[in-house]
């Protein structure tokens, strides 16, 4: 499991067919075919970790949990900040041990992703997901690689979408007068 600082952007697709075979025909590789991800932040009742920028998430991915910390970001025309994150044996176990120390599931959201790697760069990913609100890319590695891969596919540093899935999914709501809940599929579409 990766430990350090992570470095992305999204980019909102108005139209996501076809982006897959966009990917691979820009040199990218699959590297996770498209899983159901079901992801629920954590914080206490006084939301302590949110007023710090921090976030701390269980994520189940297929057979994997996996618990990761996130601390606040840095300003800049990417996304970055410092993550820690390791694989986790028990989500139900875990769950219940942040509970005892005062952690509560305070929102949850859901989203299918394909992961693409770049064998040229192989510290540079890109995710397509679908998630309740549209779909998105994400270019995650160093800032010069994803500069020049969303260049490479049709994309500049205008398109790039910096606030986290928690943030778009309010913003959502508020433009749809919705009233938020946690960023859930209706029915798991396939």
């Amino acid at each position: 499991m990766g430990s350090g600082h992570e470095t992305e952007v999204k980019i909102r697709l108005s139209n996501s067919a076809g982006m897959a075979s966009r990917l691979t025909g820009a040199g990218l590789k699959l590297s996770v075919p498209r899983q159901f991800e079901a992801n629920t932040l954590y914080d206490t009742k006084e939301q302590n970790l949110r007023q710090r920028g921090m976030i701390l998430r269980l994520r189940e991915v297929g057979e994997k949990n996996v618990i990761t910390w996130k601390g606040p970001g840095t300003p800049g025309r990417h996304k970055s900040r410092a993550e820690l994150e390791t694989q986790v044996e028990s989500l139900q176990a875990l769950s219940q041990i942040l509970g005892q120390l005062g952690y509560l599931p305070s929102f949850r959201y859901e989203k299918f992703r394909t992961e693409f790697s770049d064998p040229a760069n192989p510290a540079g990913t890109v995710t397509l997901d679908e998630t309740p609100i549209g779909d998105f890319l994400e270019l995650e590695g160093p800032g010069d690689w994803i500069d020049r891969t969303a260049k490479q596919l049709g994309f500049s540093e205008r398109d790039y979408v910096l606030e986290s899935y928690g943030t778009l999914y309010l913003a959502h709501c508020e433009r749809r007068g919705l009233q938020p809940g946690n960023m859930v599929f209706a029915s798991q579409p396939v």
